[in-house]
This record gives C-alpha cells, structure tokens and sequence, in this order.
C-alpha cells in the first residue's frame, strides 16, 4: 500500500479567488513546460490516470494541465464505450496501444478503471470479472511499471453535496447541459454503490509501485493546483538548457506583393 498515507486533509471554508488562482497556475504552467522539455529530451514515459465519480473534476482538471503544452508530447486519451469487437478482445487490449513511447505523457481521462467502477456499479460487467479485474490490475500495473513507465493515478473525490450541485448547474446551463448524461443521473442514485466500488478498488489496486493519490475536489481551483503540484513533484525532471533562437531575416528574393494576389477571395467576414 502507499507509504504517504495518513488523516483526509480538512476541506477549506472558502473557495480560491480566482486572482490567485490564476496568478499560481501560471507558475505551474512554467513549470510544466519545463517537464515537457526535459520528457522529450529524456526520452522519459509518464502516464497518468484520472478517476473519480461524475462531477468529480476530471476533465476540468486535465485541461487545467494541458492547456499550455504541446499535445504531441501531452497526449490526452478519453476512450468511447467499447465496440463489440473491442468486447471480445482481452480487456486491458484496448488501453495498452494508448500508454506512452519515449518522450511522451499520457493521460488517461477514465482509464481501465471502469471495470472497478461504472461496469461493476451499473451491471455493465459481472461479478466474476470484476473480482478478475482487481486480481489482475496490479499484475497489469507491475509489467507497464517494470517496462520504464510512470504510472501515476489520481482519484478526485467529491462530495455529496458539491455533485448535486454540479449536476444541477449542468442542468440549466447550455454550455455545460452536454456534460449530463443518463448514467451520471444514475450515479447520482447510486452513490453509496460508488463508494462501496471505490472502496474496494483502493483496497486491491493501491500499490506501492503504483500508489492511488487522492485529490479533494470541491473546490475546483484548489484541486487544479495541488494536483499538478503534485504530478511535477512525482517526475524528477530538471531544466534543460535551450539553444539561443534568432529570428532570421526575410529574403526578399522573389519578392512581389502577396497581398494584392489575395484580391477576390473570400475572406471572413470581419464582425467583430
């Protein structure tokens, strides 16, 4: 089991200002573009997996790490539900062509996860393979962890209270109504059977070569912060010395007036 254990960490009165939010998560920005260097030139191979209930911050969270970096080098994965051929496959099949190659970070938005918990909770697998899956999971684990990989997992637990709330603003907000879907109303139902799932999946899954870290979600500011906080300090990456850029000068061999050629196109139309 993971070494770091100890006492759930209090739940903070107030939520983040954004003002300082914004001015932390710039720092940490740097930094991540600093771990991105250093992971290409390294060759190093990180991946992460996001899990938690509906609600919880995954995808808000993800963004918040990779809205800065270069997506060929922070490759984000956000599987489908599996084809009736990928049913038929072995069920960790589909996940490992997605794991990283030297100098990548992959990040898993839900993961092989499922099984232990919407497939288990929503009937979607049997018992039997969901107690194959918890057997095999670290097994799994061991071989991407011993082949050089980081394998590093973040839970986001959310309240009770705070998910309702996200649901109902879900609700009445249209850029957020396509979050809401009919199985996350089914969790909603269906909490203490999530609990019960999450509960044995950290029980079976929570390695000390593969560690579960959990992160308090309510505040979401908060939660963006001290998860990449702590994902920088789980990589020992250092900064890599970059080439000096000059910006070289324009030839004007061959030059002509491009902009007269551009005549007649059809431009967008410029309304704001």
């Amino acid at each position: 089991m993971n070494d770091s254990k100890g006492a759930a960490p209090s739940r903070p009165a107030e939520k983040l200002p954004r003002k300082i939010y914004e001015r932390e998560l710039a720092k940490l920005h740097e930094e991540l573009v600093l771990l991105q260097k250093w992971i290409v030139d390294a060759r190093q191979k990180v991946c992460v997996v996001f899990e938690g209930r509906d609600g919880a911050g995954k995808g808000g969270t993800i963004k918040a790490i990779t809205e800065r970096v270069s997506p060929r080098v922070f490759r984000v994965v956000a599987l489908p539900a599996p084809s009736d051929r990928e049913r038929s496959q072995l069920y960790m099949q589909r996940f490992v062509r997605h794991l990283p190659a030297a100098g990548e970070i992959v990040i898993f938005d839900r993961s092989w996860y499922n099984r232990a918990g919407v497939e288990y909770v929503m009937g979607f697998c049997t018992k039997a393979q969901h107690r194959q899956f918890l057997v095999v999971c670290p097994e799994f684990e061991r071989y991407v962890v011993d082949d050089g990989i980081l394998l590093i997992k973040y839970w986001l637990e959310v309240s009770d209270v705070e998910q309702k709330r996200r649901f109902e603003a879900r609700i009445t907000d249209p850029l957020r109504q396509w979050k809401l879907s009919p199985t996350d109303l089914c969790s909603r139902s269906r909490w203490f059977e999530y609990s019960r799932a999450r509960d044995l999946m950290l029980e079976a899954t929570d390695t000390k070569f593969a560690p579960w870290h959990i992160v308090r979600s309510d505040d979401k500011r908060r939660a963006r912060l001290n998860c990449i906080s702590h994902l920088l300090g789980l990589i020992p990456y250092k900064k890599v010395r970059r080439k000096k850029v000059k910006i070289p000068k324009r030839s004007t061999k061959h030059a002509y007036d491009d902009q007269a050629t551009l005549e007649g196109r059809r431009f967008v139309p410029e309304s704001y």
